[in-house]
């Protein structure tokens, strides 16, 4: 007697009639566990074509091997002490690297070489500081130096000579307006040169690929700079206007008699002047400043960050208002001193915390307005009670209703 070969999977023939049109894979069906006392006829060559049968069907001629998922980035999400020794790792690790330690080295040295050049510059930048008005200015480099820490990525190698010859381009342009604004003793202008500058250094040594992740916190220096004088005497007119009006606007929808006259609220006998130093410039720039930074630390769409950035300024006018309005409340209901008080020293004070809590209550209602997108798949249950995905087994019988 002949014996009776066991089978299945890819060795069991198929007859032309029942021959499916395409083939189909399907996941391989579990190893059939044998007891050890059932004896299979055949003995070890029957038993090895039933463990043929049961083996994972192999991959067709000419398919494509599976392709292993990317790795993605490292993760952002992390304590800032166990961040800052991951990164630091991570330096160290580069600098046994001869390309990504020229990269580094080479930067390092460019960079030390522009400071170098532009130390008048930065000199003039670092007593306008002493300024309220660009007191935040320097906080800008630290924050910079910061990110570019924090963000750090490796540069690929070779770089790309678009890359080199643009970043040279670029600084030399940088020189070139350097000559002409020192021609014209133009100081604020040679300060602004040094932006462009250091981001022409990064492009040149390391290429596209780091001024991918280093072009904001570069631009972000620009916020260490004042503003130049001829802009100063152009904006501090129309903000004196926008906050008489918009103060004396809120005075009278509080009940008081208050009309404006130029840049001068009057309010009764009491006439309240609003001055270059109440103009909200000051606010305005450290305000906007501020919000760049949250920007860039921030995990938001690029429509959410257009609408912080947008929301900015008009932020830093109602404050500056505000500041105006209880001004003005508080001459009216208690004396002089008081009220010069509150606006001369405590309205400073809560000025910002206030602009920034406007903010995060904006950043609140974004992220309210839209449900992000998820990638999973909707659970149906039968009448049955039985729980299936769609596309995943066989659909249960009967009509199928959302689970609740």
């Amino acid at each position: 007697m002949k014996p009776i070969v066991v089978g299945l999977g890819g060795d069991r023939p198929e007859s032309p009639a029942r021959r499916p049109a395409a083939a189909v894979d399907v996941a391989p069906a579990p190893p059939l566990a044998v007891p050890s006392s059932v004896s299979i006829p055949g003995g070890q060559a029957a038993a090895a074509t039933l463990g043929a049968g049961l083996s994972p069907r192999p991959a067709r001629p000419g398919a494509a091997a599976p392709v292993a998922p990317k790795p993605k980035h490292e993760a952002v999400d992390e304590d800032i002490i166990p961040g800052i020794k991951r990164r630091l790792g991570l330096w160290l690790e580069d600098l046994r690297d001869p390309g990504q330690r020229g990269v580094i080295v080479t930067t390092t040295v460019l960079v030390a070489l522009l400071l170098y050049s532009y130390l008048p510059a930065l000199s003039m930048a670092s007593v306008a500081w002493a300024n309220a008005q660009y007191a935040h200015g320097w906080i800008v480099p630290l924050f910079s130096v910061a990110t570019l820490f924090w963000w750090r990525r490796r540069a690929t190698l070779p770089v790309a000579m678009s890359a080199r010859l643009l970043g040279l381009a670029v600084l030399v342009g940088s020189f070139a307006i350097r000559l002409v604004a020192a021609r014209f003793r133009i100081v604020t202008i040679d300060m602004y040169t040094f932006v462009p500058a250091v981001a022409a250094v990064f492009l040149m040594v390391g290429g596209w690929s780091v001024i991918r992740w280093a072009w904001a916190p570069l631009l972000f220096l620009i916020f260490m700079f004042p503003l130049p004088d001829e802009a100063t005497r152009y904006l501090l007119g129309p903000l004196q206007t926008i906050a008489t009006s918009m103060s004396t606007f809120a005075l009278q929808t509080l009940g008081l008699e208050a009309y404006r006259e130029g840049n001068q609220i009057n309010i009764g006998e009491m006439k309240l002047g609003v001055v270059d130093a109440c103009s909200g410039l000051r606010m305005l720039t450290i305000f906007c400043a501020l919000a760049v930074g949250l920007v860039m630390v921030g995990k938001r769409t690029w429509w959410e960050n257009g609408v912080i950035l947008a929301s900015a300024i008009p932020i830093a006018l109602i404050v500056n208002a505000v500041r105006i309005t209880i001004t003005g409340v508080l001459f009216q209901v208690a004396d002089s001193e008081f009220a010069e008080r509150v606006f001369h020293d405590w309205a400073g004070l809560v000025m910002m915390p206030m602009a920034i809590g406007m903010l995060f209550a904006e950043q609140f209602i974004l992220s309210q307005l839209f449900l992000p997108e998820t990638d999973a798949r909707a659970v149906l249950a039968g009448v049955d009670g039985a729980v299936s995905q769609p596309g995943v087994g066989a659909a249960p019988r009967g009509r199928a209703r959302p689970a609740v």
